[in-house]
């Protein structure tokens, strides 16, 4: 087994060749992918359920509907990739955006405010991106394969909540709403990355699923953000106060 892990490798695990390795490697790779899904569906929820109703502007409608599009075909894709890891998911379908527990999002269903929809693009997104650029160098090849297109896609969905934010900055009225909202989603996206003494995310690291621990790449994510975010002259709250997942 370690002369195993010692040898892998980005993208070097095929669907072909993945039960050579433990039960734990396989273990993981699904459990990993679920997150994944289950976030990508919720994600197209939430710009239907909770983003649309928000604007009357008919072009803001219609991004809405394209980008929860997109959030759909990142679950479908990788749906496939548990499918043929013999991992159902139709289930997810039939949730409720409430009943999905893997990938919490309990502070974007609170969302109330154009502001905060903004922030949950830019920022919640990026941070998901952080993740998937890891992702993207998977020991396991199909999982990695699957990376760059979504984030590519995603990334337009970032420079979106991006524009918004600077658009509403550019105004004292848009400014203080936009630094309102940061009050409250900066914590709810640094938590997005999960708990710093993470067990799971060390057995990725393990088995070159990932390359940081939960901590590290919220560490990264804060060092790349936080100087974005004061450029447009927002005061960015404390990296600890009003988290869950410290």
């Amino acid at each position: 087994m370690n002369d195993l892990i010692q040898e892998i490798e980005p993208k070097s695990v095929t669907l072909e060749t993945i039960n050579k390795y433990p039960k734990e490697y396989k273990e993981l790779v699904i459990r990993q992918l679920m997150v994944h899904a289950e976030g990508e569906l919720s994600g197209a929820d939430d710009y239907i359920q909770l983003f649309y109703p928000l604007t009357n502007d008919l072009e803001e409608k219609r991004i809405c509907c394209e980008l929860a599009i997109d959030e759909l075909n990142h679950y479908e894709r990788a749906a496939l990739l548990l499918r043929e890891l013999g991992q159902d998911t139709s289930f997810m379908l039939a949730q409720k955006l409430e009943e999905r527990s893997m990938y919490a999002t309990e502070g974007v269903k609170e969302c109330s405010s154009w502001a905060e929809r903004a922030l949950i693009s830019y920022l919640l997104e990026a941070a998901v991106v952080e993740i998937l650029k890891e992702m993207a160098d998977s020991s396991y090849k199909p999982l990695a394969d699957m990376c760059p297109l979504v984030i590519k896609e995603e990334n337009l969905h970032i420079a979106h909540g991006y524009r918004i934010t600077r658009e509403m900055c550019s105004e004292a009225k848009g400014k203080k709403e936009i630094q309102l909202a940061l009050e409250r989603m900066w914590p709810v996206t640094l938590d997005s990355f999960g708990t710093s003494n993470s067990k799971r995310s060390l057995l990725y690291k393990k088995w070159g699923l990932r390359k940081y621990s939960n901590q590290e790449a919220r560490e990264n994510f804060i060092a790349i953000t936080k100087p974005k975010l004061e450029k447009l002259g927002l005061n960015v709250p404390s990296n600890s106060e009003n988290r869950k997942f410290i």
